[in-house]
């Protein structure tokens, strides 16, 4: 039971945040990111929406995002966490004085590639369509445990519509989208569904993110041995992102998120800190 309670707990929100929107880049413009995130936690949404205690876990996550626009109108884009580290505590038994010995597991992760095309663009409402693929680079099953991830061994795609609008000269921008994402090996897909607010200020850029994803119970894969993507996640997600233009080309992004209600998810906040540039 406590191996299940630690599996479900290590799912992990890896989304990557796409710039654009329903923005494609111009052509060979581009928006690269390289980003730390952490989540450690004590606590999870178990799949009746509970939170339950459990062993602590850490996911440490080290990535590069990028889109880089081939014309005005077609935008390539890339998520490639390239170091994950996931460790589990040691557990100490109090009545019986035993311990189970922490564990580790240092690899790539699950990696996406994307193509995103402008629908409607030069207008007041522009409006975009990205296909993903998501790649099964990571370990499903690792450690001396076997019971640590950094991927789900998987190969999904992910189709989504995004829809932007600037409120120009007001430093006022807005976009949601809505996608759906096909999951293999008899995980259940997926409806995904999120908004965003900006304020575009000369150096100063703060974003309020919203994301949500609701399982459609289809697939019939164990919850408990899927770790970090684990079958029949759910997640009402609010961030809250800050970056700082330092120059026309660099800046500096943080963020905060938490999934306020959930299923089979760490109920603690994901941090995220970074750096980009824009071509």
């Amino acid at each position: 039971m406590m191996k299940k309670l630690i599996l479900v707990a290590m799912i992990f929100i890896t989304t990557p945040m796409y710039a654009g929107g329903g923005w494609p880049q111009p052509k060979r413009g581009g928006y690269f990111k390289l980003a730390q995130n952490f989540i450690g936690s004590s606590n999870f949404f178990a799949p009746d929406g509970s939170i339950v205690d459990i062993t602590t876990v850490r996911l440490y996550t080290t990535s590069i995002y990028g889109e880089y626009g081939f014309t005005n109108r077609l935008t390539g884009l890339i998520y490639f966490p390239f170091f994950v580290r996931n460790t589990l505590n040691e557990i100490q038994y109090n009545q019986s004085g035993n311990t189970e010995p922490g564990d580790a597991l240092n690899s790539v992760g699950d990696t996406d590639l994307a193509i995103k095309y402008g629908l409607i663009v030069n207008k007041p409402v522009v409006v975009s369509a990205t296909l993903v693929f998501g790649l099964p680079l990571g370990v499903p099953a690792g450690g001396s445990s076997q019971i640590l991830q950094t991927g789900d061994g998987e190969f999904n795609q992910i189709l989504k519509i995004d829809a932007s609008y600037s409120f120009y000269p007001k430093p006022v921008y807005v976009s949601a989208y809505a996608g759906f994402n096909n999951r293999t090996n008899n995980f259940s897909d997926e409806m995904r569904f999120g908004a965003e607010v900006g304020l575009t200020f000369k150096k100063f850029i703060p974003i309020l993110k919203l994301n949500v994803v609701q399982s459609l119970y289809n697939g019939n894969a164990e919850e408990a041995q899927n770790g970090i993507f684990s079958n029949n996640t759910e997640y009402v997600s609010p961030t809250v992102e800050l970056n700082y233009q330092v120059n026309e080309k660099w800046g500096i992004s943080g963020s905060g998120g938490f999934a306020f209600a959930g299923r089979n998810i760490l109920a603690s906040p994901n941090w995220s800190l970074g750096t980009y540039l824009k071509l």
